[in-house]
């Protein structure tokens, strides 16, 4: 007989898996599935069975097979049968399986560090319970019931046209709801766009050579590369990338991968000729541009950048997530797509892509509509200018010779260190307890002149009341001074 389900939650509270196969009556087959369950532990002392009348109907078994079954098991002290409580497993250890087990010796697990100073990502004690349990409340209360069923994979029509509007207003994107594909966060968008073994047509939706920026996030590069799409680093300098290198760069691109609201790793916006530049190479070659936006919704010392897809939305790929908004945990991300690429996209999710959740994309749609997301934005963007004033004042009053860049926006500061210093300098903060990276950790392996050594300092991710504490022993990490190194901020 083969493996059956017994789904008796709404009488016993439990769901039990019993595997009915082997040799033997069906009674026998019964008994030993129900042995076997004990010894595992899937079925704890004080467990309460199902009724046999219900077992025997879900496993299409004769009652009386089942209610034998039930006795034996009793008789032998592996369950319990009282009046009125029914039919329990036994309140004491289960027995040691015949067949001995082997012992694995348990490692243990290497203490975390005492302060996370990594980029990318948010506070966690300050995601927005109170309201996102409001948010899910309402739109679960006004849900139509095909919510539940089979999905779009465009992802929930309510979140889309939240997001529409949102990104008009505060992003300055043209996005029409139908353009918009919702995913589990960038580097699933990512994978959808480049990585065609994925999807049910067979091939990718974009192809390579792309260009990325020389210093960048790895997982940017990997992904297309691990898909067959060759990267080509793209220089870097104050004003951002040098897209003018686009025109002479060998092999010929197809596009380019930027960070344009707040360059990642070393900071600032793209320079607005350059912007303009980049959009009038992709027209006139019938390139795309991807537009990873993270970190747009925060600046602190500048006017407000708007979305490069705003330029020209059949030439721009927007792509964004609430990974630093509001949390990683919640995994919903967005595309704003070119019209002729959507049903690429469509065809690579295919029918049963593992998408974003409805009822976190629903309680994300409200949690917009009703203005919570933007005010939660605002709260965070005073509490994360406060943590980088403070990085800021604290080089200033005990390492004047260090100093911080790429601080007007975002989550994170670049902290400049004499030349050959980083390696140790990173090895430095490990002893101090401190997680962060260096510099070079994010420069691409083709790219030329190093930008010079330095610490990616994150400064969102401590609790409230540990920063003051996590930013002690990074001074402590960081080289004795010496103004013949010292970096001017621009």
């Amino acid at each position: 007989m083969p493996e059956s389900w017994v789904d008796s939650a709404a009488r016993v509270g439990s769901d039990l898996h019993l595997d009915l196969s082997g040799p033997g009556s069906r009674r026998a087959v019964l008994i030993r599935a129900l042995r076997e369950a004990v010894r595992e532990g899937r079925l704890p002392p004080g467990t309460r069975l199902p009724p046999y009348r219900s077992l025997a109907a879900d496993l299409g078994l004769a009652r009386n097979t089942v209610a034998d079954a039930y006795a034996e098991l009793v008789a032998e002290g592996w369950l319990t049968a009282r009046q009125g409580s029914g039919t329990r497993v036994a309140e004491r250890a289960a027995p040691p399986s015949s067949r001995p087990r082997r012992q694995h010796p348990v490692a243990r697990q290497p203490a975390g560090p005492a302060h996370d100073l990594r980029q990318g990502a948010p506070e966690a004690a300050s995601f927005p319970r109170t309201a996102w349990l409001a948010s899910a409340r309402r739109a679960l209360g006004s849900a139509p019931d095909e919510v539940f069923g089979p999905g779009d994979p465009r992802g929930r029509v309510e979140l889309r046209r939240a997001l529409a509007d949102y990104l008009a207003r505060a992003r300055g994107v043209r996005a029409d709801p139908d353009r918009i594909v919702v995913c589990s966060g960038v580097a699933h968008a990512l994978r959808l766009l480049f990585d065609g073994s994925r999807g049910a047509t067979g091939g990718a939706v974009l192809r390579g050579p792309f260009a990325v920026e020389s210093y960048g996030l790895g997982f940017h590069r990997d992904i297309l590369e691990s898909a067959g799409a060759r990267t080509v680093p793209l220089g870097l300098d104050e004003q951002g990338a040098r897209v003018e290198e686009l025109a002479d760069a060998k092999p010929r691109l197809r596009g380019v991968l930027l960070t344009p609201a707040h360059q990642f790793p070393t900071g600032g916006p793209l320079h607005p000729a350059r912007r303009a530049a980049v959009v009038d190479w992709a027209r006139a070659g019938d390139r795309l541009v991807l537009e990873d936006d993270y970190d747009g919704e925060f600046r602190y010392d500048r006017e407000p950048v708007g979305a490069l897809q705003g330029l020209d939305p059949e030439r721009v790929v927007h792509l964004g997530s609430v990974s630093k908004s509001l949390s990683p945990a919640v995994r919903i991300g967005w595309m704003v797509l070119p019209g002729h690429l959507v049903d690429g996209v469509l065809a690579a999710k295919g029918e049963r892509e593992a998408w974003a959740g409805v009822v976190d994309q629903l309680t994300l749609a409200d949690l917009i509509a009703s203005g919570r997301y933007d005010r939660h934005i605002r709260r965070m963007r005073r509490r994360y200018r406060d943590r980088r004033d403070q990085l800021v004042t604290a080089l200033a009053e005990r390492a004047p010779h260090v100093t911080a860049t790429g601080i007007a926006a975002g989550l994170h500061a670049v902290l400049r260190l004499p030349p050959g210093t980083e390696a140790s300098v990173v090895k430095a903060a490990a002893w101090q307890g401190i997680a962060l990276d260096g510099l070079a950790a994010f420069r691409h392996p083709g790219a030329g002149t190093p930008a010079g050594d330095g610490l990616v300092v994150g400064y969102a991710a401590p609790a409230e009341h540990a920063y003051r504490a996590a930013l002690d022993a990074l001074l402590r990490a960081l080289p004795p001074g010496d103004a013949a190194w010292a970096v001017s901020d621009k």
